[in-house]
């Protein structure tokens, strides 16, 4: 195979605002895997990671990841058939390898293993949902996030944006007002997430009165290492409560159960694909709620997680629509779900150019 990376600042429609940063752009990092199939044509696989300053990702971080295992990137081979998950020539046989070099770079890893999944659905000829073996009509429907701002603000951004399911970032003095301000407007399905900026009692309290508001569910109230705190919140919570910064990893999922309903996995955060699959089913063994969220990816980044949404109870992949402009095509987000285009792999096409890097 060959890598090229693309790099990019992307602004933001508007300036995104969660309990615990702010920011107004994104920066992303595209890998390019290419090779060639059996009747020589080069097809080429996208995958994508953000930068994060809460995880201490940064782009040139990625790009020295990526450089220090080229050659064990560019020496593998992905198969022109499919072959049993796993089996050598598959994108979780690639990640297996690649995973004991990187096992502090998550984000890095994810970008290369979405760009294996689409370059060998390209090989083999299949997207990923069919070589899956899923039906795209079961994909849910996203969420559209609306970031912490004035109340006045937060009621004009979502009426800028009509949706069925808005998902709300909450973390200050005020966010009941919020929430019954923005429930006098719509009737939609609203669901809160908190980033880690409330207490137990906090947590508690809220829950009640969110039942009354009709909320659906709340996402990480407590610290991420607050699981005992989470417990008691588990226990007295109103409403059902789901982990995301408590919950990044392979083995998080078994400490989640007890102390939430349900888990929210970043593909990014886990490494991949490869690692969410298994957390999802980790989580259905376990009688929990999946969801999968974003992290203000391009629609190379949705496309990948909307091939696994048919798997999940709710989905998250808003974040291209919040980018001023988007740098690629492929699925396309509806009020009503998914709509795939008709391509292989994720789908996802690159129609912006970057910095180019490893050329």
């Amino acid at each position: 195979m060959q890598i090229h990376l693309h790099t990019f600042t992307l602004k933001l429609r508007e300036a995104f605002r969660i309990s615990y940063e702010s920011r107004d752009e994104q920066d992303i990092m595209v890998v390019q895997l290419s090779d060639t199939n059996e009747r020589g044509i080069t097809l080429t696989g996208l995958g994508e990671s953000t930068a994060n300053n809460y995880y201490h990702v940064s782009i040139s971080k990625m790009r020295d990841d990526i450089e220090a295992h080229r050659q064990l990137i560019e020496d593998y081979s992905l198969a022109t058939q499919p072959l049993k998950a796993g089996a050598e020539g598959t994108p979780e046989h690639l990640w297996e390898n690649l995973a004991p070099h990187l096992r502090n770079s998550a984000f890095t890893l994810c970008a290369l293993d979405i760009a294996a999944y689409d370059l060998y659905g390209k090989k083999i000829g299949q997207p990923l949902y069919q070589l899956w073996g899923l039906n795209p009509a079961d994909a849910p429907t996203t969420n559209y996030t609306i970031g912490i701002d004035s109340i006045d603000t937060m009621v004009r951004k979502m009426k800028a944006k009509p949706w069925p399911i808005y998902k709300i970032k909450l973390g200050t003095p005020e966010d009941i007002a919020i929430v019954r301000a923005l429930r006098e407007h719509t009737d939609a399905v609203l669901r809160v997430d908190a980033n880690c900026a409330w207490s137990v009692e906090e947590t508690i309290e809220n829950s009640r009165e969110l039942k009354k508001l009709g909320v659906e569910f709340i996402e990480q109230p407590l610290r991420a290492d607050d699981l005992e705190g989470m417990q008691e919140v588990y226990q007295h919570s109103a409403i059902p409560v789901m982990a995301d910064e408590s919950c990044i990893a392979e083995a998080d999922v078994a400490k989640c159960e007890g102390r939430f309903h349900g888990i929210n996995i970043k593909l990014t955060k886990c490494g991949g694909i490869t690692p969410a699959r298994r957390m999802i089913a980790d989580a259905r063994q376990r009688n929990m709620k999946v969801m999968i969220g974003c992290m203000t990816e391009s629609t190379i980044g949705t496309s990948a997680i909307a091939h696994l949404a048919p798997l999940l109870d709710y989905v998250d992949m808003d974040g291209a629509m919040l980018l001023a402009e988007d740098i690629a095509t492929g699925v396309c987000i509806t009020p009503q779900g998914v709509d795939f285009p008709a391509e292989n792999g994720t789908g996802a096409r690159l129609i912006a150019q970057g910095n180019l890097q490893l050329a």
